[in-house]
């Protein structure tokens, strides 16, 4: 089979209907002589969710299949290993794929096949205007547009697509990819993400190219909610709090240490020249808020984590001997 199309969702019964009948438009535009199937992943759903979906096996080539463990990363793992295509694409139950999108992420794959993981072009699709300068936070929400030409992401630039519109090749996220990472997805009330990014640095760890690919196309739902500064004060700690993971993670043991060193300083002074610049827009400039709040989580993702190890105190009765 060439592709298997994974919408990992959780609670969606309201909002994965779209998705469900853009792929049926996708369907009727994908060529006969292209295998495909698609999955859903009911992580953990509390409503109708596996209800709504299999309404639409007559419709679709569908499966639905539970994940018990909460996470967005427990979900796309189960995904890749109850896959049979050979390519594996990652939709939200919020994306809406163009019409050629199933067609575009096969063909991409077939002139590329050094290529492990390739992004979409995410365009937003805002349900209320954002507010003034989102552009400079837009794509914390996985909103994508580098241009119209294909090309990759160099290891250097510590730059990766989102997980939304991701394809991969099955076989180069089985091969590279841990079972259980460390970042498991917004499951706490802190929103700690980048559970996709995790993943990706892995495939890039052994030396498959990630690009992006403009042909295909995703509409990226974003309802009031998502604009409102309460969320994005908290997905913007919660991405920053990831950091020590997805930076560390690139480097070999031996050099975390200077790595480390670097980071902190270069944090300290974006925390500082962000500070001097906004001081005095910061009680009713939302991004410069949120952007003041990631840089602040960076520099203290490393604490974080070391906590996050540290084992829990005994109690006084334990410590007797």
């Amino acid at each position: 089979m060439d592709l298997t199309i994974a919408i990992c969702t959780h609670n969606g019964e309201t909002r994965i209907p779209r998705v469900l009948d853009r792929l049926c438009d996708c369907a009727q535009h994908t060529p006969e002589s292209m295998t495909w199937e698609l999955l859903v992943i009911d992580n953990c759903s509390t409503d109708a969710t596996a209800q709504v979906c299999q309404g639409y096996g007559d419709r679709l080539p569908l499966r639905v299949i539970r994940e018990a463990q909460q996470g967005l990363a427990f979900a796309r793992q189960r995904a890749i290993e109850a896959a049979q295509g050979e390519l594996v694409g990652f939709l939200d139950d919020d994306n809406l794929p163009d019409q050629d999108w199933i067609r575009q992420a096969v063909e991409f794959a077939q002139q590329h096949p050094q290529i492990g993981a390739y992004g979409s072009r995410i365009l937003p699709d805002y349900s209320i205007e954002p507010p003034p300068n989102f552009d400079r936070i837009a794509p914390f929400l996985a909103i994508t547009d580098r241009g119209p030409e294909a090309r990759p992401y160099p290891p250097e630039k510590r730059l990766l697509p989102p997980g939304a519109g991701l394809v991969v090749r099955r076989q180069a996220w089985l091969t590279s990819v841990p079972k259980q990472l460390t970042l498991i997805g917004r499951t706490t009330g802190m929103a700690l993400a980048s559970e996709d990014l995790e993943a990706l640095v892995h495939l890039q760890r052994h030396h498959w190219q990630i690009w992006y690919a403009p042909q295909l196309r995703v509409h990226h739902l974003i309802p009031p909610w998502r604009l409102q500064p309460d969320y994005l004060y908290k997905l913007m700690r919660g991405i920053g709090l990831s950091r020590y993971r997805t930076r560390m993670l690139s480097f070999s043991p031996i050099l975390r240490p200077l790595a480390l060193i670097a980071y902190s300083l270069n944090d300290s002074r974006r925390i500082l020249r962000h500070w001097l610049r906004y001081r005095g827009q910061l009680q009713e400039d939302i991004v410069a808020q949120a952007e003041l709040r990631f840089y602040i989580a960076c520099l203290s993702s490393p604490f974080f984590f070391w906590k996050q190890q540290q084992p829990p105190d005994k109690s006084p009765d334990t410590q007797k001997t």
